[in-house]
């Protein structure tokens, strides 16, 4: 929601304001200086980048478009999750978990808790650890390690796509300037015609270095640092994971793990004490 509200307010401001300011728009109308900008960045993101982050652009700016999925009801859904399956681990012991674990797709637990269940990664990540623990895994230090590893891997392959935009826009502007040489050119070649033509010719290879500085900041940047704040959320969801397993791991009570991931979270998504507790009451027997 607020993507399209930002492209429309960075379009409206930009040229609303040139016509304001009485400006012929149809100069603006360029089709051979966007060509150069955004065909030579696009080649140029394919040959920077390789297969798979090329092909994950269009599902990252989709995510982008449905904005981060990662709010207080989900890490409600969350916590209650981990709260439940630390209260079987302590009354009925952690072998009990394992038909939860082997088949996430068909537990009665897992599915009690749709907004997890529909997130594949940590669903594996999750099932991943505590199948470790299943098998007599208890030293918190090591699962602590293997579980910042398996997160900073899991980040860095998200951070490729907002790198690869990020340098694209950064490359814009400069691509800007190579279409306004090439204008120049194009205008040294006409010399001899009348001034309305040079004129023309002239405002054309400015319009260049104004569209890629335009598409550098305006759109392709924000879009990059907007992947990258997505999948920054993303990193805090898979921590708080961390936190309440290796709370539980070091012996706490349930409601004490549940409050070690709870203090992982950013405060604009973070639910207080009592609404975790209030939520918990109300989860059915485990």
């Amino acid at each position: 929601m607020f993507v399209i509200v930002g492209i429309v307010v960075v379009i409206g401001s930009v040229f609303g304001g040139f016509l304001a300011e009485g400006g012929n728009f149809e100069v603006l109308i360029q089709p051979f200086e966007l060509l150069i900008i955004a065909g030579a960045a696009t080649g140029a993101f394919l040959i920077s980048n390789p297969k798979h982050v090329i092909a994950k652009i269009a599902g990252a700016i989709g995510h982008l478009l449905k904005g981060s999925k990662y709010g207080k009801e989900s890490y409600l859904d969350l916590l209650g999750l981990l709260y439940q399956i630390f209260k079987i681990a302590k009354s009925k012991g952690m072998l009990s978990l394992e038909q939860h674990v082997e088949n996430p797709s068909e537990s009665t637990l897992f599915n009690a808790f749709p907004k997890f269940s529909a997130d594949h990664a940590a669903v594996t990540f999750l099932c991943d650890y505590l199948r470790l623990l299943t098998l007599g895994t208890d030293n918190a230090r090591e699962i602590e390690g293997l579980m910042d590893e398996e997160i900073e891997t899991h980040h860095a392959e998200h951070a490729q796509i907002a790198s690869a935009l990020q340098t694209m826009a950064d490359g814009m502007p400069a691509l800007g300037i190579v279409a306004a040489v090439l204008g120049v050119i194009n205008t040294m070649g006409a010399i001899n015609q009348p001034p309305a033509i040079l004129g023309h010719l002239i405002g054309a290879a400015l319009v260049g270095t104004f569209l890629g500085v335009l598409l550098s900041y305006g759109f392709v940047g924000p879009i990059g640092n907007g992947l990258k704040a997505i999948y920054d959320a993303e990193l805090k969801y898979f921590q708080c994971i961390k936190a309440g397993l290796l709370a539980h791991m070091q012996g706490y009570a349930p409601a004490i793990s549940v409050e070690f991931g709870r203090k992982a979270l950013l405060s604009n998504v973070r639910p207080t004490f009592y609404e975790v507790e209030e939520s918990n009451a109300a989860l059915p027997p485990a």
